[in-house]
């Protein structure tokens, strides 16, 4: 009698448990929307939540599974989303209608580091973003380049001492991306270039490793921040928060002359309150305190998005220079030109006639975009354009990048390096949602011309003095580690760094 209750009720579990983690999967059926047959618990992201493929890859499949939908329908998890492949549709809900979709959906607190540029909930990025534009204008760049130069000079003389066969590309440029974060962020001067034991290296794994909470909030949109969960590590907190007392107390609170990204937090901070007014007719704005929490959160985010992201694009277009010589030849012709040209300096008229690398670095983040997927969450229901579909409020949109940049209908030949495809002449009829690298509308990567200068300053550095070929331990192809927030190599980048 007992062994057969337990059985009853080990079954009654059991289906209680499948009924709970399968009940939505009728969503986009019911609706008449395409959709890959989803898995128990996981949904369709079975591969990236046991870690076996990187999110990235996996939408991309999906996107590759539905080459005459405009939208189809996934599960994330258990939850119900829309993963976008039209690209007029991709404009509507990036560009056009914005208003609608201006929360990336990753929020997870409104203390502390949550309340960064990246991850804040709309009414607050709108703050922050207004203060923030300026510190990207071409005027505040140029003030950074020398900083950028001194740190590629740094690079530079760490190769030039270090063997040179057979090196993964990956670790030399996070040194110095590392390092020019460190200074132009932070006014600090720190050798990541040859230190390997740095203190900012430490927290390369730690910051950037996806934790299973992302799982849990896509199964309970909002759970994480009603929960008042931190899927950041307190390792990273605790860095950030130290960082920044360690700057402020060396400036003794106040904006030094250096005119960095430090001291533009700083001038914000004698602000105590920062606000945006609202465009509504109302005359009504929005305010936050700008405490060293807030101000911590934006070193996160500014040193996040520039390290990684930026070295890995770089390595990658060496890597392709590597297994495409004559369009290294021709890369190499250029920058030796500019800088003859400019006396040896690069400064911000010399990286505006790096026109063949300004190509490459598009044509590589083209094949391998690194933030990816994009998703954006609906603040109000929302009929998608040209169809019957509706997303409803609080469901998320993705939009898979490295699906629309390798779909040979906008590209030709798509898994072709070939940088000839970001002429003016063949990109002007080009659809403005067809390159997403840095995302696209008012969200897009507000970082996106730092990073385009940090990379053109390292290569045109590198390729002054260098040259690089494949090695038999060359990848073939270039996959992704499925444990990462970004798209990062699984392999060894390797190639033969040879002096010219």
């Amino acid at each position: 009698m007992i062994a057969t209750t337990a059985l009853v009720a080990v079954l009654t579990l059991c289906c209680s448990l499948y009924y709970l983690f399968t009940k939505t999967f009728n969503y986009w059926n019911i609706r008449n929307v395409a959709n890959p047959k989803p898995v128990p618990l996981f949904g369709n992201l079975l591969d990236s939540a046991l870690r076996r493929k990187n999110i990235g890859d996996v939408f991309k499949e999906i996107y590759d599974q539905f080459p005459d939908e405009k939208v189809v329908g996934v599960y994330r998890m258990t939850t119900p989303a829309l993963l976008l492949r039209d690209l007029d549709v991709v404009k509507d809900v990036l560009i056009k209608d914005f208003d609608n979709f201006s929360d990336r959906g990753f929020s997870f607190s409104k203390n502390g580091l949550g309340n960064n540029l990246f991850h804040a909930e709309s009414d607050r990025w709108r703050i922050l973003r207004s203060k923030f534009n300026p510190l990207f204008t071409s005027g505040k760049l140029k003030n950074m380049m020398y900083l950028l130069e001194e740190r590629g000079d740094k690079l530079l003389e760490y190769i030039q001492n270090m063997e040179r066969s057979e090196q993964d590309l990956l670790p030399i440029f996070k040194g110095y991306t590392m390092a020019t974060i460190s200074a132009c962020a932070f006014g600090l001067d720190v050798d990541t270039i040859s230190d390997e034991t740095n203190v900012f290296k430490t927290m390369d794994d730690i910051i950037l490793s996806p934790s299973f909470l992302d799982e849990l909030d896509m199964m309970y949109p909002t759970i994480i921040k009603t929960l008042k969960l931190n899927p950041l590590p307190q390792a990273v907190t605790d860095f950030f928060m130290q960082v920044v007392t360690t700057v402020i107390a060396q400036r003794n609170g106040v904006p030094s002359n250096r005119q960095d990204f430090m001291d533009f937090l700083l001038t914000m901070r004698e602000e105590h309150v920062i606000s945006w007014r609202k465009n509504d007719g109302l005359d009504n704005s929005l305010t936050l305190e700008l405490t060293d929490d807030i101000i911590a959160a934006q070193a996160l985010a500014f040193f996040t998005a520039g390290y990684e992201t930026s070295a890995t694009t770089m390595s990658l277009a060496v890597y392709e220079l590597a297994r495409n010589p004559e369009v290294q030849r021709e890369v190499i012709a250029e920058v030796d030109a500019v800088l003859a040209r400019h006396g040896g300096r690069l400064g911000a008229e010399a990286m505006s006639e790096l026109e063949l690398m300004e190509r490459v670095l598009s044509e590589t983040l083209r094949l391998y975009p690194v933030v990816e997927p994009l998703q954006r969450r609906a603040l109000c229901d929302y009929k998608i354009p040209g169809t019957d579909v509706t997303v409803k409020k609080d469901q998320m949109v993705i939009v898979s990048t490295k699906g629309i940049h390798r779909d040979p209908k906008h590209y030709p030949d798509p898994d072709r390096f070939d940088p000839g495809r970001f002429t003016v002449e063949n990109s002007k009829d080009r659809h403005t949602c067809a390159h997403m690298p840095f995302g696209n509308g008012p969200r897009y990567c507000i970082g996106m011309r730092f990073a385009k200068y940090q990379s053109k300053v390292c290569l045109a550095k590198f390729f002054s003095k260098f040259r690089v070929e494949p090695t038999a331990a060359t990848p073939a192809n270039i996959s992704f580690k499925p444990r990462r927030v970004v798209m990062a190599p699984r392999e060894e980048v390797l190639v033969n760094i040879l002096p010219r």
